[in-house]
Order: C-alpha cells, then structure tokens, then sequence
C-alpha cells in the first residue's frame, strides 16, 4: 500500500465528513487507506463514518488521550509506505497527495513535508512554515517581533526546506515516522508539532515546506479557543524547552515570564474576536441543483443568486460552493481568489445536507443544516 491517512477526531463530526469526503476524492487512484481515530467524542462522530465510510479503519479510543497519543495509535495501524498526519477540520484538494508523492521523489534525506494551510477566510497560516524556536527566537516573536520564527526566506507559493511544520498536515514516510517515535506523548494538545519537526531535523532528516498546494485548515475547530487552549499551549511550550534547551537557565526564565505576558494577550485577542461577526449583503450559490438553490433559500430566509461558475467581482457576499458541483480545489481557490472582498465562505460537502465554513482563525465556525 502506498499511503496511510491518519485523522484523529474530537467532537467535530461535521467537519469530519467534509475532510473524510475531500480526502476519499484525493485518494480515488492512489493505493491507500484512510484511519479515524476517534478520541472518545460522544456524539455521532463514529456513527457516521460507519454509516457514510465503511472502508475507513476507525479506531475508537475509551478516552480522550490526547493528540499525541491519538495519532502514534493511528500510525501504528498504518500499512502505507507513505503516512499522512491529518486534521478533521481539514479539505484537501483533489490532487494534494498525488503531488506530494511526486515531490517526495525529488527529494533527499528527507523528513516531513508541509503544506500551504490556508483558514477559513482565505488567509495563509504563516506557521505552516517555522523556523525552529530557539529561546532567543520565541522571546523576539513574544515580544512582538516574529521574523525570526517563521520562514519568510520562502515565498508561501513556493517550495524549499524548512524546520519547523504544522500538526494539522504532516508527509512523510512511515518507516521515518516510526524511527522518530512519533510525537512525544508527554505533550497532551499543542507543542507536540515542533517537539517531532525538531527531533526529525536532530535525527539527520530535512524537513520541507510544499507551497503549490493549498489546504484549507478551519483553524481551531477541535477545541474552542478559549482558558483551556491557552493553558495546554503555554504548558507545551514549557516541556519543549525544559526538553531540548535545559542549558539556557536565564532565556527560560525569561521565557516563562514571558509567557505569561502573551497568555493575557492573547485572551484578549480571543475575547474580542468573539464578538465579530462578518456581514453580507448578497448570497449565491455556485451550483446547478436546484433544490438545494431553494432549501438555501429557505433556510436563510434570503433571496439567493445561483451561479454555475464564479464572479472573479463578488463582494461583500456569501458564497455557497456546492462540491457536487465542483471540486475541492476550486472552492479553496474561490476562497483564497476573492478573499480580499470581504466575503464570506461556506461549503456544502458531497451527499450532504449542510453547509460549513469559518471566518476566521480565532473563531469557532459554523455548520448550517439544510434540511
């Protein structure tokens, strides 16, 4: 088999068939398989892979064990030659893996590949592509100043080396994977990322950043950004220094100090992201479906425009892009093409009676049932 797709998931079945439908139409001519982790969700998460992805190998855990411990269980049932860490708040474009595996046969000595996360409003995630996060570095990015730790040497269009990559989307070959470790199951959520893009470069590997494929990462989905989230970063971002820098007594200190500084910032950038709210003046609807044209209709009460293709002029809009209509790749490019107009972007999967999207990396998105 050549590739395994491993996705742990938490309490987002919606999102997870979306990513579980973007990633069976990536995957239609490859040798390969698709592995849920469920992490004890308590919802309907696993029925609904059963129900719509038979073939998918779930796994259910009796716990929520934490990421770490989630995907290594993952990887560990994994047959592929090639393994694919993947979040359930993910879509994939139809030809991500295919080219992935080409661009891993161009390639030497190498660890994980990333690439290109884009969230929900079209924005790219600069920590798709990090530099490793030395205490003189995290202090500098702390205190305002990040050109140190991400890696601006590489156009986000483009394709290169790079040290640190993101847990959302991770390539690699399995055999590296389990050489590795896998991720360091101290870490619980968060850290646990650059803990393994870390310990891969240590172990003589290169890892490279992928940007001519873009993936689209609702950021945040599997846990809502809030006390909780911050108090699991900052501790992960303490057992990775206590772990790889224990000789840089002073810089830790500062760092811890630190730290606590950006907790109490970050909450409120959280607190007033909450009280966003993206506005439109106009819907439509890229499809041909008609009756999904009028239960949109009635469910936002709204008169709503269908469109068999995109206005490259669109603003100040919501738009609805049906993937029975079009492919995963055109609805991240829509998205990443007309996000500087202000709109506003929401999914409807294959075989599914809901539309989905986020407006931002800092709020929750939502889910919009059909029916």
């Amino acid at each position: 088999m050549k590739l395994s797709v491993v996705i742990l998931s938490y309490k987002v079945p919606h999102h997870l068939m979306l990513c579980l439908d973007s990633v069976t139409k990536a995957i239609e001519h490859i040798d390969a398989e698709i592995i849920v982790v469920d992490n004890n969700s308590e919802d309907e998460s696993c029925d609904l892979v059963k129900q719509n992805f038979p073939k998918v190998n779930l796994v259910k855990n009796t716990e929520n064990s934490g990421f770490s411990k989630g995907n290594n269980k993952g990887a560990e049932e994994a047959k592929g030659e090639y393994l694919c860490i993947l979040n359930p708040d993910t879509v994939v474009p139809e030809d991500c893996f295919s080219e992935l595996l080409n661009y891993h046969m161009e390639l030497e000595n190498t660890g994980a590949i990333g690439v290109q996360l884009i969230d929900g409003s079209g924005e790219f995630l600069q920590e798709s592509k990090r530099n490793v996060p030395t205490p003189r570095v995290a202090l500098k990015k702390l205190l305002g100043k990040p050109s140190s730790y991400y890696n601006f040497d590489l156009n986000k269009d483009e394709n290169g080396p790079t040290a640190i990559l993101v847990g959302a989307f991770m390539f690699l070959k399995t055999d590296v994977y389990l050489s590795i470790g896998g991720f360091d199951e101290d870490y619980f959520m968060y850290g646990e990322d650059i803990d393994f893009s870390f310990r891969i470069i240590k172990a003589g590997f290169q890892n490279y950043y992928f940007g001519k494929s873009q993936v689209l990462h609702f950021k945040g989905e599997s846990t809502t950004k809030d006390q909780v989230y911050l108090q699991h970063f900052f501790n992960a971002m303490s057992i990775f220094y206590k772990k790889h820098f224990k000789t840089y007594g002073t810089s830790f200190r500062l760092i811890r100090q630190s730290l606590n500084i950006r907790r109490f910032i970050e909450k409120l950038k959280l607190k007033s992201a909450k009280i966003q709210s993206p506005e439109f003046k106009d819907v439509y609807l890229i499809s041909e479906d008609t009756d999904l044209l009028a239960h949109l209709k009635a469910k936002l009460n709204s008169n709503v425009n269908l469109m068999s293709k995109i206005d490259s002029e669109l603003k100040d809009a919501l738009i609805v892009m049906d993937a029975n209509h079009i492919r995963y790749k055109d609805c991240i490019e829509i998205i990443t093409g007309l996000k500087s107009k202000t709109n506003v972007f929401r999914i409807k999967p294959r075989n599914y009676n809901f539309i989905i999207g986020s407006d931002s990396k800092y709020i929750k998105g939502e889910v919009i049932g059909l029916s």
